[in-house]
């Protein structure tokens, strides 16, 4: 995403870009807002975030807290590699600023407090820093204070008009501790958000950001992941909002290789196309030639691996005559190994946005859709994910490869997931007996755009990639993988 699209004059920026990317700018001025999640889910850091870009612009900031210490949030801005010397911490959780005459109110006895006392105490702090960016933690301390709902309601309500006369833009966080319904607060707030786990059973705890609210603001709704990584909390934003068509000079991707040109058509800028077959018939080889070729015409590729190594990649494609590594060292493929259970579809969108939008990449392979299925727990939102992923990059003129493989090696098949309606082209890898041998052939299933063969053809793997034979006339039920022959074997590759 490009940072000079999201700055607004009227919005103050949050401190995390992809949360001012689904802002389409950042926060109002001089208002109000709602973080809520449970405990762990990042709120604190977010607010430190706030206070800390505030920080870089000449803002002051004021962090108030009754639930942790100063020694806690400057060990949690450590562990950031943040310094907050520069920003205003009242801290309300130690005894001797006590927010009462009466030294025997203390925050470990907050029933014992009364709610007045505590903003009265709050709004001094206010008028002697004068900040411009307030952060309230948490309301939890706050609303057992004032035991009461109404009594909390109008006390919020009253620092809310309080700080929009003070020209503050204000975080009141919120760990959802408590057991009645918060949609009161929600009301009173310009903007909600919200911070959730994701349940995984293996792997690193997932985190999703969700815009519940947010007034005279367009924000792009839905579920986002983040992490929260040493330097703060990332938000990757999803691609499931309309993006601006880029232009794009329309023409083919080819592979160099006569006979798969005469046969698949070539690959058009802007379609997506998935290769599909068992494991080990050459649907990896076949895309990463394709990579080569563009590499060969100045153009960059994006490789994402799931499943192979990028070593051994190197050694399978230079057994080829293929040398990969050298256009990796110039920068033409790109090769990225993706690591299953540290990796959310939303960072893996994330990641190729910024491929494509920073380095002009035309050609996109994700090897395999199967290890993508295993890196998310929510498969059944898989498909989506894919059309929002696949819309983007033909909007962006990318050529997208997916690889599918499927369960078995000959008889019946079947996919992890039905994903062909939603690319452009289909292409099928198949084994098949014949000759007392083990052979392979191909065919397209589907193609939306241009003229293809719809002959099914053997093929093998050799020097210089795939080699494709004659169409296999003699032969019935070749893509069952147990073929009926009734020629002469003519057509057979020798």
């Amino acid at each position: 995403m490009n940072q000079a699209e999201i700055i607004n004059p009227d919005r103050t920026s949050t401190g995390i870009e992809g949360l001012d990317y689904i802002l389409k700018g950042g926060l109002s001025k001089n208002r109000l807002y709602l973080v809520q999640g449970n405990p762990g889910t990042g709120k604190t850091t977010m607010g430190l975030q706030f206070l800390l870009e505030g920080e870089q612009k000449g803002e002051k900031g004021l962090y108030i807290t009754l639930s942790e210490s100063r020694e806690e949030l400057v060990a949690v801005g450590e562990s950031h590699g943040w310094s907050l010397n520069n920003l205003s911490i009242y801290d309300l959780t130690v005894s001797g600023d006590t927010l009462s005459d009466d030294s025997r109110y203390t925050v470990f006895h907050p029933a014992e407090v009364e709610l007045d006392e505590t903003t009265r105490a709050v709004l001094k702090e206010v008028e002697r820093i004068a900040p411009a960016r307030v952060v309230f933690d948490s309301l939890s301390e706050m609303r057992m204070l004032a035991s009461d709902p109404l009594r909390f309601r109008r006390q919020i309500l009253a620092l809310k008009q309080y700080f929009i006369g003070r020209q503050c833009t204000v975080m009141l966080l919120d760990d959802r501790t408590a057991e009645t319904s918060q949609r009161q607060l929600e009301s009173i707030a310009h903007g909600v958000i919200n911070l959730e786990y994701v349940p995984t059973e293996y792997g690193k705890q997932r985190h999703n950001i969700r815009v519940v609210k947010m007034r005279g603001v367009n924000f792009q709704s839905g579920s986002h992941d983040f992490n929260i990584e040493t330097g703060g909390i990332v938000v990757f934003p999803r691609l499931g909002a309309p993006e601006k068509k880029q232009p794009f000079e329309p023409g083919k991707l080819k592979s160099n290789l006569d006979d798969l040109e005469s046969f698949l058509g070539g690959l058009d800028y802007g379609t997506s196309t998935i290769l599909t077959g068992p494991a080990g018939i050459g649907k990896s080889t076949m895309a990463i030639m394709y990579a080569y070729t563009a590499a060969e015409n100045g153009e960059r590729s994006a490789v994402y691996l799931f499943d192979e190594n990028v070593e051994t990649l190197y050694q399978r494609t230079s057994n080829l005559g293929l040398d990969v590594k050298k256009f990796v060292e110039a920068g033409l493929i790109s090769i990225r190994q993706i690591k299953l259970a540290e990796l959310t579809p939303g960072e893996l969108a994330h990641l190729i946005r910024q491929e494509v939008e920073q380095n002009n990449t035309r050609m996109v392979i994700i090897d395999s859709v199967n290890g993508y299925l295993m890196s998310t727990p929510q498969e059944r939102f898989l498909t989506m994910q894919f059309h929002e992923l696949l819309g983007y990059l033909n909007r962006q003129g990318v050529v997208s490869i997916l690889i599918v493989g499927q369960y078995g090696l000959i008889g019946t098949m079947q996919s992890p997931i039905d994903m062909s309606y939603l690319a452009d082209t289909v292409v099928l890898l198949r084994y098949f007996e014949a000759g007392g041998e083990v052979r392979q052939a191909m065919s397209v299933l589907k193609k939306r755009t241009g003229i293809h063969e719809r002959t099914i053809r053997e093929f093998r793997i050799d020097k210089g990639g795939i080699q494709l034979g004659q169409p296999l006339k003699e032969f019935s039920g070749v893509l069952t993988g147990v073929p009926v022959y009734y020629g002469r074997g003519e057509g057979l590759m020798e």
